[in-house]
């Protein structure tokens, strides 16, 4: 951490402080934590508290809306240990009967601070669910601050201040975009900050921790801790597309809204694997090995870019529904599908643009994206739009049943979506503007310190008619409420390509295949299975669903011989010259059932082809600028 940077921080609270009256300053409360992670071994993390307090009832809420997460999953399951004192003496409390976020402690008269006790429970086992998922090995460990604290009622997280201080097991190296203090050994007093800069910069530290600059006006670096140091040994490549990333995104952007920036990066098999968006720096987690096997880095690939993306879309440029001002307040998720699906179609533009992807695997990627769509029946009774409104559901749904009940599918249809609307405009112009100008316009400059400038969807409309005029409201509303047939292709069709099957696989579903251990036969017979012949989807409309075959069976035969991946692949490919049925012999629930599938279509495979008739945007968009 740069002193000057500190500095700033210190001078810019003197200035605010000075430019209200002495008796708002005075009222807004300042609270002091302090985090001992010595045990995160263990998965336990202690946390102590001192929070101003008057005689009567004092309201605390443990964060429930975690911003990035857009659903009320704080994980309130995983408080513990909770004990209030003042003067000496223990504090009765409650927990709200409407609300269990909500504590309600007892102050009596005469005390001005009550003291608070908590751990947080890190999962021990390997469990999702973002911030609440599992966090810590033997050798690193990422705190998120939302997991060890409680803050008041009535104030905007803004408006609130911690002072906080942590303490770390010996040796082990830490990164973090939070302004320092000092440092003492283990121990790190961080400035005092407002609660929502709090919540918005995690800690990750480890035995094992490498930091890379990637560069310097302003500073931005990845802090990387693994589970070993041979997983920090990636070729000098891998930096190098790193360091194209930022220059890239600055050139798409023209302007950012950070101090400066730290890739938090988690290299472990055994934390929950998600990336997480803040505004000075992202909590991306992958395999441990995803920096040096070269298969594990190319899956991988498009996170860093995403989550990168999102310091400008989603947290400077901000749906206005979802810019509450506390952890407390619900948030609407309505305008996901600019908050993460433009997020995640900048995130693969930046990943072949900056060469973290070839633009061959970034079309094979684009393919299985489009392919997966074109195969969700539930498009048929659940739209874009609520897949959007559902997410605080969809986000935690079960895999089963996926193509039929949709998922968070924002992400992916908003990809071609997005896609499109860059077509339409690099059409409309004659090739003179592209959705680059667009980034230009609604988030670039001028350059700032993290803020929020919350929009609309009349803000989305207006903005994108400043950069070509074109009915844009009819056609996201188009987009938003249809139900297919099939996905929206137009954005690949427009841009010189299409979607087309064979019985090869690309370079990235083989690689998806072997590194997630999974089978993928939905686009021949609807099958998706794991390695272990376990059923984890059925298409309904193709010929397993058809046949009888659901979630939750599990495949032991094929063809009269064992299951496995290959007797599967070699069964479909030889039904092809046949006329006998595929046998299925089929395990549900202690019972075994053979199911014959008239099914002679072989392996089936998604990729990208020319289409000649039309110029090629599709490398143009992709080609580093």
């Amino acid at each position: 951490m740069k002193l000057s940077r500190v500095l700033g921080v210190v001078s810019l609270s003197f200035f605010v402080l000075f430019s209200v009256t002495f008796s708002q300053a005075a009222a807004a409360p300042t609270v002091t934590i302090f985090v001992d992670a010595t045990s995160a071994a263990r998965k336990i993390f202690h946390a102590r508290l001192k929070i101003p307090a008057t005689a009567g009832d004092l309201t605390l809420y443990y964060p429930k809306w975690i911003p990035g997460e857009h659903a009320p999953d704080g994980p309130v399951v995983d408080l513990a240990g909770l004990k209030f004192r003042a003067g000496g003496n223990t504090l009765k409390w409650r927990r709200d009967l409407l609300d269990g976020f909500t504590i309600h402690v007892e102050v009596p008269s005469g005390v001005n601070e009550v003291e608070v006790e908590l751990d947080f429970l890190s999962p021990a086992t390997f469990e999702g669910g973002f911030s609440a998922g599992s966090s810590a090995t033997d050798k690193m460990a990422v705190i998120s601050w939302n997991q060890v604290l409680l803050y008041p009622k009535g104030w905007k997280s803004d408006d609130i201040n911690y002072s906080a201080s942590l303490k770390l097991p010996e040796g082990w190296k830490f990164g973090t975009p939070l302004p320092i203090s000092n440092q003492s050994g283990n121990e790190i007093r961080f400035s005092t900050v407002s609660l929502t800069t709090l919540v918005d910069s995690p800690v990750i530290t480890g035995e094992f921790l490498k930091v890379v600059k990637l560069a310097d006006d302003p500073l931005t670096e990845m802090d990387i801790a693994a589970d070993s140091a041979a997983a920090l040994a990636a070729p000098q490549e891998v930096w190098d597309h790193y360091k194209s990333l930022i220059e890239q995104t600055n050139k798409l952007f023209g302007a950012h809204h950070y101090r400066d920036y730290h890739f938090l990066l988690s290299l472990s098999d055994h934390v929950a694997h998600f990336g997480l968006e803040h505004h000075e720096s992202d909590d991306s987690r992958i395999d441990e090995r995803g920096l040096v096997d070269d298969t594990a880095r190319k899956l991988s690939a498009s996170l860093l870019p995403h989550e990168y993306v999102h310091s400008w879309n989603g947290k400077y440029r901000r749906p206005a529904d979802l810019a509450t001002p506390d952890y407390q307040q619900p948030m609407q998720d309505d305008l996901l599908w600019v908050y993460e699906g433009l997020t995640n179609y900048l995130g693969t533009v930046l990943t072949a643009r900056s060469g973290l992807h070839t633009p061959e695997q970034e079309r094979d990627d684009l393919a299985l994206t489009a392919a997966a769509l074109d195969h969700t029946p539930g498009r048929s009774w659940r739209n874009l739009q609520d897949t959007a409104d559902a997410a605080p559901q969809l986000y935690f749904s079960p895999q089963a049943w996926h193509s039929w009940r949709r998922g968070v599918d924002f992400y992916d249809e908003d990809t071609l979506n997005w896609l499109w609307v860059d077509v339409i405009i690099r059409q409309q112009s004659k090739g003179k503007k592209t959705i680059d100008d667009f980034c230009h316009l609604f988030h670039g400059a001028p350059n700032t310190p993290p803020m929020v400038k919350p929009y609309t969807f009349d803000d989305v409309i207006n903005a994108l008619n400043q950069v070509v005029p074109y009915d844009w409201r009819s056609f996201w509303m188009e987009r938003l409420t249809n139900h297919g047939p099939g996905a929206p292709l137009g954005g690949i069709e427009g841009s010189g390509w299409k979607l087309a099957y064979d019985d090869t696989q690309s370079e990235m579903e083989r690689g998806a295949e072997s590194n997630y251990h999974i089978v993928d036969a939905s686009y021949s017979v609807g099958l998706h299975l794991r390695e272990d012949g376990t059923i984890t989807d059925t298409i309904e409309g193709m010929s397993a669903a058809q046949s009888g075959i659901g979630p939750g069976m599990k495949l032991i035969a094929v063809n009269g011989r064992k299951y496995s991946a290959e007797v599967l692949h070699d069964a479909l490919q030889s039904g092809k010259s046949g006329t006998a049925p595929l046998d299925l012999l089929v395990e549900n629930t202690d019972y075994y059932k053979s199911y014959k599938l008239d099914y002679h279509g072989g392996d089936r495979y998604p990729h990208l082809v020319r289409d000649e008739t039309k110029p090629d945007l599709l490398t143009e968009i992709y080609k580093a600028k």
